[in-house]
């Protein structure tokens, strides 16, 4: 049987009032603050569950089916444990594998391959209006085939990250941020620095400070997010991060400048980003084939990060942290500088002081999915955890 620590967090479960059953969910500022909660102290108990070696396979059958059409490592690989953990199989569409290369359209790709499937990921973050647009045209797709009785059961979507919010990046950072701090409630007050650093190369999509900002204010944190003149991020993400900071008492601040963001953090996100009017001339571009047009863009956007190589995560900035000891964060891969990359977003000696915490940072991300897709294929979650925990099944003979 479960022990008491893992008793007592599926107690604390228990208390969370959801609506996500056959949900999607595409951007957080979407979805209540309760839910937000019950997703990271869910995702805490199937860590927990696992690390004890219990399993939580909730399912005995469907297709877990994931839509990368950006190159992925950790979230790839967060998906595909979260659906074997849960009991699910793995089923990768590689659009240049099937019909879509011939023409074929949204609608009848996402109800062909959805008559046995329980959920869908998707990564969509190239393209500034296109990514979120796609995951709800497959959306509206999946409903109306339900309707119409094509398939028996409308999949859940899930954001796997898009041009405007990275859902699984920014909740894996809210359970780590717990974690270190002891709890949601401890999170009040504290800076957190969401800043801009160089890269060497351009088009780094604006969902992950969009996603801290969009999310971290509801916790009424002092978020600062800073970036040099021209490397604006989305105007209605600004205005969501200023009304929920509102709401729940915190602060936000826009700077032009990275050491007045680091000036007493507890936690820094130093990590590059392409201009937001960049973007929107990127996908305008290439949706009118214009590739002359893009590698000029390339060349003036690369010439432009140039100018700012002084936006790096260096000691001397860490120094300027509370007590000098603020907690790095990263959605990693990091540019590092001397070992990626000449230059980039962080130095050597900071990452390396950071490395494992950065990488229990990351540990969460298979569970912060898992646990949203328990929350959108379970109509009881409460009463399931509790057969679960009955059960008491070992993931291995453990011989």
């Amino acid at each position: 049987m479960p022990t008491p620590a893992i008793r007592a967090q599926l107690a604390a479960f228990q208390g969370f009032m959801t609506d996500l059953f056959q949900k999607d969910f595409l951007l957080t500022w979407e979805h209540p603050t309760e839910e937000i909660k019950a997703i990271v102290t869910l995702a805490e108990t199937l860590k927990q569950l696992h690390q004890a070696g219990y399993s939580y396979r909730a399912f005995d059958t469907g297709l877990a089916i994931s839509i990368f059409r950006d190159n992925s490592t950790r979230t790839r690989f967060s998906f595909a444990s979260a659906a074997s953990a849960l009991g699910f199989t793995l089923s990768d569409l590689d659009e240049q594998k099937s019909q879509v290369a011939h023409g074929e359209t949204v609608r009848e790709t996402a109800n062909m391959i959805s008559f046995l499937a329980e959920v869908i990921g998707i990564r969509d973050d190239m393209f500034l209006g296109e990514g979120n647009k796609y995951m709800r045209e497959v959306g509206d797709a999946l409903t109306d085939g339900a309707q119409q009785g094509v398939l028996h059961r409308r999949p859940s979507l899930i954001n796997l990250q898009c041009d405007i919010d990275h859902p699984t990046q920014s909740l894996a950072d809210l359970a780590w941020l717990k974690k270190h701090f002891g709890s949601l409630e401890n999170l009040k007050g504290k800076k957190i620095a969401m800043t801009w650093a160089y890269s060497p190369s351009y088009g780094k999509p604006l969902s992950v400070p969009q996603g801290v900002i969009g999310l971290f204010t509801r916790f009424g944190m002092d978020v600062t997010l800073a970036h040099p003149k021209g490397y604006e991020v989305m105007d209605d993400v600004v205005e969501v991060a200023k009304r929920q900071s509102a709401e729940s008492g915190g602060k936000f601040t826009v700077t032009n400048s990275m050491s007045d963001a680091f000036a007493g953090a507890d936690i820094v996100y130093p990590k590059s980003w392409a201009p937001f009017k960049a973007m929107e001339e990127r996908t305008e571009l290439y949706g009118n084939g214009d590739f002359d047009g893009i590698k000029s863009l390339e060349k003036k956007l690369l010439k432009q990060n140039a100018e700012h190589k002084d936006w790096e995560c260096t000691e001397e900035l860490m120094a300027k942290t509370k007590n000098g000891k603020a907690l790095y964060l990263h959605c990693l891969p990091a540019d590092i500088t001397g070992v990626s990359c000449e230059a980039g977003e962080v130095a050597a000696t900071v990452f390396d002081r950071y490395r494992d915490p950065l990488y229990k940072q990351a540990s969460f991300k298979p569970y912060v999915i898992a646990a949203m897709i328990f929350l959108a294929k379970t109509k009881d979650p409460a009463a399931m955890l509790k057969q679960l925990e009955k059960r008491g099944e070992l993931r291995h003979l453990g011989i």
